[in-house]
């Protein structure tokens, strides 16, 4: 449920969220207790918090009615559920299953392909590049590494290079300016 509140949401919002939602409903038959707006209200401020108190009561159901209320810890399976898609599949089994898997964000995808490590258009197309080309043991900690160096280093726009500790192994691919 976290990993959905994250999407298109800063983390300094989504954990405060996060507990407040849990700090009513911890389980998915808890979280059918709630109404939609009891949910909008404990996540909001999130990204579209409308649409995702209901895709949470959603999934709550569904998880009830096909998998026992447990969370399946396969990425095949989680792209069953509505509203998940392959960052949060992968976010899931990698987190809470210690499984294999790479969670592609914008900052992955971008910088992966700005260092000219791969060559793709979108980011399913990065994961699967990656998972090609990139060694298994670093799939899991991949995600942490690019989000932390994208927002502080290899940001969208005006990246700062001159501070790039890989600047000089970086093709530079799409950058147009830089500090």
């Amino acid at each position: 449920m976290a990993c959905l509140l994250s999407l298109r949401t800063q983390d300094t919002t989504t954990g405060p969220a996060a507990a407040r939602l849990f700090a009513l409903a911890d389980t998915p038959h808890a979280m059918l207790e709630l109404s939609a707006r009891t949910i909008e209200r404990a996540i909001y401020p999130v990204g579209f918090y409308r649409t995702k108190a209901r895709v949470i009561l959603g999934l709550s159901r569904d998880l009830l009615d096909r998998f026992d209320g447990g969370v399946p810890d396969d990425i095949d399976a989680l792209l069953t559920l509505k509203g998940v898609g392959r960052k949060t599949a992968n976010l899931v089994v990698t987190l809470g299953f210690d499984k294999p898997g790479i969670c592609v964000d914008t900052h992955v995808h971008r910088i992966s392909n700005r260092l000219g490590y791969v060559r793709t258009r979108t980011p399913d197309e990065t994961e699967m590049a990656l998972r090609a080309k990139l060694p298994a043991r670093y799939w899991i900690g991949y995600n942490d590494l690019l989000v932390t160096f994208g927002q502080n280093v290899c940001a969208p726009v005006s990246p700062k290079c001159s501070l790039c500790p890989v600047a000089r192994l970086c093709r530079r691919v799409g950058v147009r300016t830089s500090r």
